[in-house]
């Protein structure tokens, strides 16, 4: 079975760093781009971050520009996402997804081949 799963989430407080993680299962990332995605409540899905397949190209939001690094290891078939100075918007359910090579469709924002079920991060004091 074809998987993603995202992990790392939890509640932190603002200031604090966290390190979501996803992972493959059933198949290999070599060839897939991620894109890291967040949902908060009661708003739509948007796009926070994508690396291409080869590591070589990344992409943020821009209001997580500074703040959030994603990375990956193909050898661990997982790509990170490590968040800094979290802010209590930065509240969300944030799921990763993959696409073949590039990050075309994070940018469409539509035609992502896989989905994880998401982990939720909540900022708070």
């Amino acid at each position: 079975q074809l998987q993603l799963v995202e992990s790392g989430g939890g509640l932190v407080q603002p200031g604090g760093s966290l390190r979501l993680s996803c992972t493959a299962s059933g198949f290999t990332l070599d060839h897939y781009a991620i894109g890291w995605f967040r949902q908060a409540p009661g708003k739509e899905r948007v796009g926070v971050s994508c690396i291409s397949s080869s590591g070589d190209i990344t992409g943020y939001a821009d209001s997580v520009k500074g703040r959030f690094t994603i990375s990956r290891d193909n050898a661990k078939n997982t790509v990170y996402l490590q968040i800094n100075s979290l802010k209590p918007e930065d509240t969300a359910v944030y799921y990763c997804a993959a696409e073949r090579m590039y990050c075309s469709a994070y940018v469409l924002g539509y035609g992502m081949d896989y989905w994880g079920k998401g982990t939720l991060v909540t900022v708070s004091s």
